[in-house]
């Protein structure tokens, strides 16, 4: 048992890293909205190169300690739970991605206000409260920090819900512009799905710690 904790000290190490990036990527995509700088969506790109090769790692990884460690009980459902949550984490890295690209070609003074009727800097704040957590919960091991990404993946639904009336209204009153509604209504859609995948990885860190599998059922119960 002591000589596979540095494989999973390891393994842990890897899982954060790739969180921390996909965090910079959703800070990088509010900034670059904030400041009005297209310029800085381009490092979005660079980060997402970087977290497909730690997924590829931590694939590797798990691999070996599996076939060389045969690990058991919670050892064995880290393993198992840092393959999905890095497969989670690369989702969202290509979303980020796509979030990114839309904002180095729409980032418009004129546009501001549609992403303004569309909430896009709050959807992007909470994602990011929510990567935070994730963190924590995996460096801390602490599942009541995963089971309280529920409540703010609630927020990203509702307001994905609002945001099909709101493309209506707006092309109602704008047609020239919808296409560009059109494209913010599908980045909307993006952000909800990313706070999906965070929201898997919190099941996985549940999985981990309680051994309980609470894939379709509501995180925060019981």
């Amino acid at each position: 048992m002591v000589t596979l904790d540095p494989e999973l000290q390891a393994l842990k190490a890897n899982l954060i890293e790739m969180i921390d990036l996909t965090k910079d990527q959703l800070a990088k995509c509010l900034g670059a909205i904030e400041a009005n700088d297209a310029k800085l969506t381009k490092e979005v790109k660079k980060k997402e190169e970087q977290i497909n090769s730690l997924e590829l790692n931590i694939d590797k990884d798990c691999e070996n300690i599996l076939a060389l460690h045969n690990p058991v009980a919670s050892d064995l459902r880290f393993v198992l739970a840092a393959l999905k949550i890095s497969a989670n984490l690369e989702r969202i890295g290509d979303n980020s991605k796509s979030l990114a690209s839309y904002l180095s070609k729409n980032i418009k003074e004129s546009n501001m206000s549609v992403l303004d009727n569309f909430n896009v800097n709050r959807m992007i704040l909470v994602a990011i409260s929510m990567m935070k957590d994730i963190r924590e919960a995996i460096l801390r091991e602490n599942v009541e920090l995963a089971k309280k990404i529920a409540k703010q993946d609630d927020e990203l639904d509702k307001n994905t819900k609002k945001a099909l009336k709101i493309s209506t209204k707006l092309i109602k009153e704008d047609p020239k512009s919808s296409a560009l509604i059109l494209k913010t209504y599908t980045v909307i859609r993006r952000l909800e799905r990313i706070g999906d995948y965070i929201k898997n990885i919190a099941e996985e860190v549940v999985f981990h710690l309680e051994a309980k599998v609470i894939k379709h059922r509501n995180l925060g119960k019981k």
